[in-house]
């Protein structure tokens, strides 16, 4: 080896150690914040409220970007796609890291091996809700208004292979009734058509319903988690008419597998800040999310969890997606 040569390899060291690595330096640009889902629902409401948050905690903006269709594979898609490096980071649900992966027979990601868990951000119920022109009052006058017409009455979700999908279908499967699906690129397009009674029927998180149940223009007939929601407490769940149903959903940040594990401590970090900032908490609350705050860890075993609870619900269903 030259002296020329061992030079150029000395002063290339002595660079390496005094200029920072893009760890020390993360964040020095705006971060995408991909939500898989179209704007106006749960995920995009969680997903701006953390991330404006987080926007002040980093000294760059955290800007949200809407990418969604295919229950919400297109925007998990792009995130498990991209550079390792933090600037893109994925909302997660339920939808893309359990049912999306246990329904689809094409496999466009690992649910596990394609992303870097950052934090489960918040638990989300679900609630059954009608256009107020549905002759149904309760659970047991919807479940009696369908099985005297069978085919008649459709029902809205998210898109296919969300929570809210298969909410519906566990629905139809346990109370013995029958309604199509129709599903949307989103809850936002979804509430606009049963707000306009185009379709009469839908399972929504209850965040983004939450303003419409109070204001009067849509009617909320039970919450899907075991227990009532704290912040409707006079809305019965559905499982004291339908004895055993239940379904949530939740959110978690998740960056590209690859991501060095100083950066995903710097989003968590952030995230957790987020969480508990005042504004968010009280806002959180307005719509009965229960925030969680997890290490990276604790959500990586958290997804292997739902991915085990789901299998055998899905299988029992036998709602597939090409």
């Amino acid at each position: 080896m030259n002296r020329r040569v061992i030079l150029g390899l000395t002063i290339g060291s002595v660079i390496a150690s005094v200029l920072p690595s893009a760890a020390e330096t993360f964040p020095n640009r705006a971060i995408t914040l991909v939500v898989p889902f179209a704007a106006g629902g749960s995920t995009d409401l969680v997903a701006r409220l953390v991330a404006a948050s987080m926007s002040t905690t980093l000294g760059q903006q955290v800007i949200v970007e809407n990418v969604g269709g295919a229950g919400g594979n297109l925007g998990a898609d792009r995130v498990a796609r991209a550079d390792p490096d933090g600037y893109t980071i994925l909302m997660g649900t339920v939808a893309t890291h359990a049912l999306n992966p246990l329904m689809l027979k094409a496999k466009p990601y690992d649910p596990v091996a394609d992303f870097a868990p950052i934090s489960l951000l918040v638990l989300v119920p679900n609630v059954l809700v009608v256009n107020p022109q549905l002759p149904a009052n309760n659970v047991k006058d919807l479940i009696q208004l369908l099985k005297e017409n069978p085919g008649k009455y459709s029902y809205a979700s998210s898109g296919n292979g969300t929570p809210l999908h298969l909410s519906g279908e566990l629905f139809k499967s346990m109370a013995g009734v029958s309604m199509e699906h129709i599903p949307y690129k989103g809850a936002g397009p979804a509430l606009n058509d049963l707000l306009g009674n185009q379709v009469s029927i839908m399972f929504d998180n209850l965040p983004s319903s939450s303003s419409h149940i109070k204001s009067g223009t849509l009617r909320a007939l039970g919450v899907t988690t075991k227990d009532r929601a704290p912040s409707f407490p006079d809305i019965p769940t559905v499982d004291e008419t339908v004895p055993g149903y239940e379904t949530y959903t939740w959110n978690a940040l998740f960056a590209p597998a690859g991501t060095p594990t100083e950066i995903v401590a710097r989003l968590n970090e952030a995230a957790k800040t987020a969480l508990a900032d005042p504004g968010v908490i009280s806002r959180m609350k307005d719509f009965s999310a229960k925030i969680v705050g997890s290490t990276p860890d604790e959500l990586a075993s958290h997804v292997k969890a739902e991915i085990q609870k789901w299998e055998p619900i899905v299988k029992s269903t036998g709602v597939t997606l090409d």
